[in-house]
């Protein structure tokens, strides 16, 4: 019997990977100018010969953030955490950034000047420069968009999700579940660790978890044309506190939290045999296995039972149908 936290399965090729899926055939470009496009956490395109990356996060009052609660210090904090994250995700050291704002009519100077003091002191401290933007107002909530251009960390340039192969081993850098307590706002973007990890070959493919580790890996098996198989026991050790104490309010079950929640920003890494992974303090979960469906991807989770089942990609889904 499969528990409570597979999911429905229904409604998989609907939403906001459909979208994806189409605007990466209608905006297709050349491997050569664009090597990394449309589906990954961050574009690289090619400039004479230079290959730069670059990342655009929209941030929105009431979906990311809430103004009545959190200060624009610290609203202004995660709009750049996003991005950078996503420089993290794809082994990019991030230079320049922009930032554009709708603010809501009659919002003050000082409030906006707030807001941008905690772009750029986020920004700032990885090595990143506010160098322009725009600046609107309209009758609606505040929304933030911070886009970032980076240079790859390593000589193998960019770190995609489409590279993972079977018989990779699966690793998270950090606990899931219940960010929306109050982590989400606070996490910090893992560049340092990813610095550590571009070094090895034997990493294959890397993203950050955003919209729910389920959803995420089910992303990376797709553009990487696996499956994956999850251990329930090593699930289980990577639950958070703020998961706990999601489940004991809400009554879902712990782990639907840790596949679903989403906003952890934690990397979720496929890669080789390497001694190094645990000693960096990756966490394992399970393994990447050859893809037994040709019409799409699989998540499975197994335990030491022998049990195997099949696990729905629950995640925040931001074109919900």
């Amino acid at each position: 019997m499969k528990p409570a936290y597979a999911g429905n399965l229904d409604g998989m090729e609907h939403g906001e990977d459909a979208l994806v899926d189409w605007l990466r055939r209608r905006f297709w470009a050349d491997r050569r100018r664009v090597p990394l496009s449309i589906g990954d956490d961050m574009a690289a395109v090619r400039f004479r010969g230079t290959l730069v990356a670059v990342t655009a996060d929209m941030l929105l009052d009431g979906v990311h953030f809430d103004t009545a609660a959190h200060e624009p210090e610290r609203i202004g904090r995660k709009a750049a955490a996003c991005s950078l994250s996503d420089c993290a995700a794809c082994g990019c050291e991030p230079r320049f950034a922009t930032v554009s704002l709708a603010v809501p009519a009659g919002t003050g100077a000082d409030w906006i000047r707030r807001l941008m003091d905690g772009i750029g002191v986020m920004a700032e401290r990885y090595g990143c420069l506010v160098v322009g933007g725009d600046t609107t107002s309209w009758s609606g909530r505040l929304a933030i968009d911070v886009a970032m251009l980076a240079e790859p960390m390593a000589a193998r340039g960019p770190v995609k999700r489409s590279e993972a192969r079977p018989g990779d081993l699966l690793f998270v850098s950090g606990r899931l579940g219940g960010s929306l307590l109050g982590r989400h706002m606070d996490f910090e973007p893992r560049l340092d660790l990813a610095r550590k990890l571009v070094a090895d070959p034997a990493l294959h493919a890397m993203m950050d978890i955003s919209d729910g580790l389920a959803l995420d890996l089910h992303r990376m098996c797709a553009a990487s044309g696996c499956d994956a198989e999850l251990d329930e026991d090593r699930l289980a050790g990577v639950v958070s506190d703020a998961a706990l104490a999601a489940a004991r309010c809400d009554g879902r079950p712990v782990l639907e939290h840790v596949l679903g929640d989403g906003e952890d920003f934690e990397l979720l890494v496929a890669a080789g045999e390497s001694p190094q992974w645990q000693q960096l303090g990756l966490i394992p979960l399970g393994r990447m296995v050859p893809r037994g469906d040709p019409d799409g991807s699989s998540l499975y989770i197994t335990n030491a039972r022998g049990d195997r089942w099949r696990q729905a990609p629950i995640g925040y889904e931001h074109l919900r149908r």
